[in-house]
């Protein structure tokens, strides 16, 4: 279902925006998940704001513990209000356990993404949500499209979907395809409101398997994304989808992340571009440091790919951020912004950690890393974060899966927090 009466601005340009030197970063919890029955916990991933500041996502929990999609309005006084837009029913028809990738907007304010599980068969869907016309006050959800359990089509997406100008939806399944090791599909919007899928491409092993991230997409139309797995040495591989006609797609891989030690391997998030074209993304694991890495692959003037670390982590190193994950963010003066799921303050009670968000900065002698907050598992702070998105300002956006007022070892729950720096 689509609705034409309402046009919302589409806020992926939050992406690229220029922030200006400061001292120091300051963190605040917006809003706790949790304490509440059939209320959404444990929200993963980017978040996504609308034309008015109103942030967006997925999570667990819900009426049927089978996942939500909600909306987090600011209220009077700084005071952050959740709305659940929809929870996914227990019986699976309708998706379930959303995908902790970011919720994508088109033009006219509907809402897209996956479900990991449920469907007819069980083996995920691609969703809409639409915005309520008045006198309607509820959102609607429309299944676009149920995976199937066959070699012949993908199954359980975990990312996102990207979404070109044409209105065609992208995104990557982890298994299925007749190799078993994941596939990139296409979902095209047909006049009467049905939606055609394509499967663009199949991975077979030593091209990738297990693309569990969001594709970037460029202004030509080609896709680029992660694989968390395979490749010349099995540690994962950055790859493009480009068409070539007739309906047609041709997969090239950039890049095959090498052995421990020489290495960072086993990426854990997608890739974004620049506006000369150079990609970047992280890797959970490897490096000189071994705590995973943030790395830049460019493209020569023959067509060639090369890659370059731009930083490894220290494992376990109190100062230091450890397993990198999520798509990182780049503002216009081309500093990029991550999360690490561990590492740790000397505070911090889990193990391997509770987590950073970091900085880097290009200078002349290399990249320079800045700590912007190290979480802390004090029954206030949220941690392990995966993702963040910038606003207009300059501020950090991100959630975290666990800690927060209400979670804790027992009871789940998680946080959205800002970083103004």
């Amino acid at each position: 279902m689509r609705t034409k009466t309402l046009s919302i601005a589409v806020a992926l340009s939050f992406a690229i925006f220029t922030i200006g030197a400061c001292a120091f970063a300051q963190e605040k919890v917006l809003y706790n998940f949790g304490g509440l029955p059939q209320r959404s916990v444990a929200p993963s991933g980017q978040l996504l704001f609308d034309a008015f500041g109103n942030l967006y996502g997925t999570a667990g929990g819900g009426t049927d513990s089978a996942g939500t999609v909600f909306e987090l309005v600011r209220g009077s006084g700084g005071v952050w209000r959740e709305t659940i837009l929809h929870s996914f029913a227990s019986d699976g028809v309708d998706g379930e356990v959303p995908s902790g990738e970011s919720l994508i907007f088109d033009s006219a304010g509907n809402l897209y993404g996956t479900t990991t599980e449920g469907g007819a068969h069980n083996v995920g869907t691609v969703f809409e949500l639409s915005p309520p016309v008045p006198p309607a006050t509820q959102w609607t959800e429309n299944v676009l499209y149920d995976f199937l359990p066959s070699p012949d089509d993908g199954q359980k997406p975990f990312a996102g979907l990207v979404m070109d100008a044409a209105g065609n939806l992208y995104g990557t399944t982890i298994f299925g395809g007749r190799g078993a090791d994941g596939t990139v599909f296409e979902l095209a919007p047909n006049s009467d409101g049905s939606w055609t899928e394509s499967i663009l491409h199949e991975f077979k092993g030593p091209d990738g398997y297990l693309p569990m991230s969001t594709l970037a997409l460029d202004s030509a139309g080609n896709l680029y994304g992660t694989t968390s797995a395979g490749g010349a040495k099995s540690e994962g591989t950055v790859f493009e989808l480009s068409p070539s006609g007739g309906g047609k797609w041709s997969e090239t891989v950039l890049y095959s992340f090498l052995d421990f030690p020489t290495d960072g391997y086993s990426p854990s998030g997608g890739v974004i571009r620049d506006s000369a074209g150079n990609l970047y993304g992280v890797t959970a694991n490897g490096g000189l440091g071994q705590g995973g890495t943030v790395y830049q692959l460019s493209q020569s003037s023959n067509g060639s790919w090369s890659k370059k670390t731009l930083y490894a982590f220290a494992y376990r190193n109190k100062s230091d951020g450890t397993n990198p994950t999520g798509n990182l963010v780049l503002d216009s003066a081309g500093n990029l912004y991550g999360t690490t799921s561990a590492g740790d303050s000397q505070t911090c009670r889990t193990v391997p950690g509770c987590g950073m968000v970091f900085e880097l900065k290009p200078t002349v002698s290399g990249w320079v890393e800045r700590i912007l907050h190290s979480f802390v598992d004090n029954g206030v702070d949220g941690y392990s974060p995966a993702g963040l998105i910038l606003d207009p300002a300059g501020n950090l956006y991100g959630s975290t899966p666990f800690g927060g007022k209400f979670g804790g070892a027992k009871d789940p729950g998680g946080t959205v927090f800002e970083i103004r720096h």
